[in-house]
């Protein structure tokens, strides 16, 4: 049965791709949302840019005809622009907000065509709003979030698998120094511990190959190490394996605070650009977003407001850059950035750019769209290297969640490329206090 869809703003501003979403069914789009997409388009950030990127997309669809009297899609729906509509809501919610103006749309429209009859075409309002859905609730509307990029965070990708077999695979594992694996079951460089399902205790850890052929062989014998910075628990070493593998163009770690997946990412990055000249700069970036004050109203220039932004990044940068005399970590830290081979901004700076032989870390990439990590991985040029992490459970971005932002939606997308590697952090390595805090507060 076809459907009506009538987008809220922040779903367009999500995804600018959005209106081919919808398959052969219908979409409004209110004459509010194109007059908060009017107001939003001369930002410079990541709002102002996709405000414009869809208002030049709805542009080019007046090639195919009047957009309110309704043009067809490519799938067989059609858009238009509504008008508002006379208020038919309570007098308690007030017509000239933009939330309600859409939902006027729908109340009107549901009613005229009689949508929550039986058998009849249903409207939905379509919003990342949670508080906006439970307002259509009460009005008896229907209303959903945008669920075309979400993730079943549950079976998300985690890059490591325990696998019961024989005490006899075990040592033919060792003897051999490879293994056979199902190719409909595991990944290129997914991690694999073996385990006996007959009670002799044996046990044995390999990584997927990713030569094209499903097959395990063992880690290096030699216990990785970056930067002086030595794995403490096996997730942090098949990270590191990752990290220090030239074949992959990125990884992507996700993890909670104190996991230490900033810490070895900057670790290894720094190896890998200070001491071996791999690649030519090491470039930290990540979303900026406001929590109390924007960044423009913090005083200083952009190096100093970033700092305060990138607290964590500092802290383990001047964590690394002298573990033997804390004191003067902070100072090297600063070293470190006027030499000119470390670069800190963030997601806004980075548009726009080519970046080619670098060692990229975007941090905090759970508050990043689908369409943000996209526009940031078109960054890379040849010969570099991306590291992407975050914690999906740590979200400030109001109209992201766990199954819906770019970090997830980047795991679930890549899983089985190559190039790509992938580990989920579950142990924490931080002091006993902040272990407690993570996991009961």
């Amino acid at each position: 049965m076809k459907k009506t869809f009538i987008l809220d703003t922040n779903v367009l501003l999500h995804d600018v791709n959005c209106l081919h979403a919808f398959e052969d069914n219908d979409i409004i789009i209110p004459m509010a949302v194109i007059e908060e997409l009017d107001a939003f388009k001369s930002e410079g950030d990541t709002r102002g840019k996709n405000a414009r990127m869809v208002s030049r997309a709805l542009d080019e669809m007046r090639k195919l005809g009047r957009l309110n009297e309704g043009v067809k899609l490519p799938k067989g729906g059609t858009l238009k622009i509504e008008m508002d509509k006379p208020s038919a809501l309570p007098q308690s919610m007030a017509f000239n907000k933009a939330d309600n103006a859409i939902l006027n749309i729908a109340y009107t429209l549901g009613k005229k065509e009689g949508s929550y009859k039986k058998n009849a075409s249903p409207v939905f309002v379509v919003t990342k709003d949670i508080n906006m859905r439970l307002k259509a609730e009460a009005l008896g509307l229907f209303a959903q979030d945008y669920t075309s990029d979400k993730v079943n965070v549950d079976e998300l990708y985690t890059g490591v698998s325990e696998v019961e077999v024989s005490s006899e695979q075990i040592d033919a594992f060792y003897r051999d120094k490879q293994l056979a694996m199902d190719p409909t079951l595991f990944f290129p460089n997914q991690f694999i511990i073996l385990k006996t399902n007959d009670g002799s205790k044996k046990s044995a850890i390999g990584r997927v190959s990713n030569n094209g052929e499903c097959v395990l062989r063992p880690l290096s014998s030699q216990e990785p190490m970056a930067w002086g910075i030595k794995p403490l628990n096996k997730e942090q070493r098949f990270a590191m394996e990752l990290l220090l593998d030239d074949s992959l163009d990125i990884v992507t770690l996700v993890g909670t605070a104190g996991t230490g997946k900033t810490l070895i990412t900057l670790a290894t990055g720094l190896q890998r650009t200070m001491d071996e000249n791999a690649y030519r700069r090491l470039v930290v970036c990540r979303s900026i977003v406001p929590v109390g004050k924007d960044l423009g109203f913090l005083p200083g220039t952009k190096e100093e407001k970033l700092e305060a932004w990138m607290g964590a990044i500092y802290d383990n940068l001047a964590f690394l850059a002298d573990r033997k005399n804390p004191d003067e970590g902070e100072e090297k830290a600063h070293y470190l950035l006027d030499s000119g081979k470390i670069e800190i901004a963030s997601v806004t700076h980075m548009r726009g750019r080519s970046l080619p032989g670098q060692y990229m870390i975007v941090d905090d990439a759970q508050n990043l769209t689908p369409h943000e990590m996209k526009t940031i991985l078109t960054r890379a040029g040849d010969g570099t290297k991306v590291v992407v992490t975050g914690d999906p459970y740590q979200i400030d971005t109001p109209y992201l969640d766990v199954e819906s932002n770019g970090l997830t939606y980047l795991v679930d997308r890549l899983k089985g490329q190559k190039s790509y590697g992938h580990i989920t952090f579950t142990k924490t390595e931080r002091s006993r206090l902040a272990d407690l805090a993570s996991k009961l507060l």
